[in-house]
Formats: structure tokens, sequence, C-alpha cells
């Protein structure tokens, strides 16, 4: 058997789901080979203070040049290729792919071939106010895998990036927040979503199966999980 090849994490954004990265990917790994197994992981994890700074000013540019310079550390120190631990700033996934040789395993396309083997064809997307808005993340569901993507309403937006500012980039789990995403997620399913999408890595920690009438697709673990097997082409 070859060697497993080296998955690049790009995290800290927050650091509260790029360890949940971190776990899921070495417990795949063991219960796939055996103990004592684990899987080969660089991460370049960057300070969130200012990526959360730059993100809500709008200066994506510099924000592309943050996670360009990471993609380069990474390729620079042998990963053969790279997973960013967070749903919005795939809305940077060109600039990535630009600045490095090694491929980026796009968040998206996990989550969508999931929901597609599911024979779910109307999802609703929870995510930060960029990912509900903007359409770098809803447009790759649409074009590449034929979803019809619901977002919450303008009210439920607002709670639902609040909270995950506020409280989930923190550690903060509360159940408070929980009923409040369950509202978010009841009104979803009301207007037709047959699942939803936990389209920002934090959103985990708070949503479980039991608090959604509709099926849940975790971005986090799909993703994670789909690194896994990447790793594992070259290793059987």
């Amino acid at each position: 058997m070859g060697e497993a090849a080296v998955i690049g994490l790009i995290g800290g954004m927050s650091w509260e789901s790029s360890a949940e990265y971190y776990r899921i990917i070495n417990q795949a790994v063991r219960e796939r080979l055996g103990e004592p197994h684990s899987a080969r992981i660089l991460m370049w994890s960057v300070d969130f203070e200012p990526i959360e700074r730059l993100q809500h000013q709008g200066d994506w540019a510099a924000l592309g040049e943050a996670m360009a310079a990471g993609a380069r550390r990474l390729e620079h120190g042998g990963a053969d290729f790279l997973v960013l631990c967070t749903n919005t700033m795939h809305r940077l996934a060109g600039d990535i792919s630009r600045a490095v040789s090694i491929p980026l395993l796009h968040i998206a396309d996990p989550t969508g071939e999931a929901i597609v083997a599911a024979g779910v064809k109307r999802v609703g997307l929870l995510g930060t106010r960029f990912t509900m808005e903007q359409s770098f993340y809803k447009d790759r569901l649409v074009e590449r895998f034929g979803l019809d993507v619901l977002v919450p309403d303008e009210a439920d937006r607002t709670v639902v990036h609040d909270i995950i500012y506020r409280e989930l980039i923190a550690g903060v789990v509360s159940e408070v927040s929980r009923q409040a995403y369950r509202g978010v997620i009841g009104r979803l399913v009301d207007s037709g979503a047959q699942a939803i999408i936990l389209g920002c890595t934090e959103i985990m920690l708070l949503v479980k199966p039991e608090d959604s009438a509709a099926p849940l697709f975790d971005t986090t673990t799909l993703h994670a999980l789909a690194a896994v097997d990447r790793s594992l082409e070259r290793a059987r």
C-alpha cells in the first residue's frame, strides 16, 4: 500500500470548526485503515480577527491575497491538495486555485453530490450572510448539481449570521440559539425545502438532526470525509 496523499488544510476561520475537520479526518482514516493509522495533514491556520474584519468591510481582494498566501505555504510544505475549512471563503476559490498548482477540493461539490444521491431537489441553505446572499455558493449548486436553493428571509438571515459571528466562532453553544435555528429551519421547510444545508462550518456545533424536520447536510463532515477519500485514493 502506498502513502496517503497529504491534505493541506487552510483553517482558523474559525479554529472551532477547523478542529472538527482535524478530528473527523483522523477518525475516518483510523476507521478505514485501522489502528494506529492517522491522516497525513498540513494546516495553515490564520488569525481570524483580521479576516472577519475584512469580510465585513467587503475587502475581498485583500482576503483573496491572504487565502492565496496560505495556499502557497501549504504547497511549498508538501501538501498534495487543498481543503479550505470554511464555506464563506470559497468565494475566493478562484484566487486560491490560481495561486498554486495543486487542486482545491471545493466544499460545495461533496455537498451537492450527497444531496443528489439522496434524491433531493429543493434545499434550504443556512450560512453566513455572505454565503446566503452572494451568488458564489448557490450558483455552484445550481449549475453543477441542478438544485433549487432556498435561503431564509431577511430577518432570519440576520439571526443565522449573527449567531455564527457572536457565538459559534467563539465556541458558544446556547439552547436559545438552537431554538432560533429550529425556527428558521422550520420556515424553510414550510417554504418547500426538502433538506437543509448547514452551509457554515460552525453550524454543526449547534444544530443536530433532531433539530430539523428535514434531512441535514453538514458541509463540515461531508467536506472532511471527501478529503479522506481523496487522500486515501493513493494509499490503496
